[in-house]
């Protein structure tokens, strides 16, 4: 794996300013939606087999997560809740690269690594959905 830091080239995809614009944007919509008190999404999943899905108490987890209640947000969904912690520290880098014009971070990962990351992911995934299978809501 290599880390660089370099300049946005030309005509390079902003990536930055991409995926903080549509979190921001999920942030908004999701703040309009509990403003206007439209009713809870209901997952398919559980509702077709009665267990758990992968991200059961994900907007839970956001809840709890965005008042601060980090115990809480991490027994609804773990892997959302590590989710929702790298999402701020990229929000906060992205912002930060943004207003700085400062040179950007990319990673560069050989076709190897690329697949471990994926068998790791898959792997997080799966233990997460044991974990709430295991673990009824609060």
């Amino acid at each position: 794996m290599q880390l660089v830091r370099r300049p946005l080239a030309p005509k390079e995809t902003d990536h930055e300013l991409i995926w903080l614009l549509i979190s921001l944007g999920g942030l908004m919509t999701a703040a309009a939606w509990f403003a206007l008190h439209l009713p809870w999404p209901r997952c398919a999943f559980q509702t077709l087999t009665g267990h758990p899905c992968v991200t059961c108490g994900a907007t839970r987890s956001a809840i709890a997560f965005f008042h601060g209640q980090f115990p809480i947000a991490w027994k609804w969904n773990p892997l959302v809740f590590v989710g929702y912690c790298a999402l701020s520290i990229f929000d906060a880098y992205a912002f930060t690269v943004l207003i700085l014009r400062a040179g950007r971070i990319r990673v560069a990962l050989s076709s190897t690594e690329k697949n471990r990351a994926r068998a790791f992911f898959v792997v997080l995934l799966a233990v997460n959905w044991i974990y709430r299978w295991g673990n009824p809501p609060l």
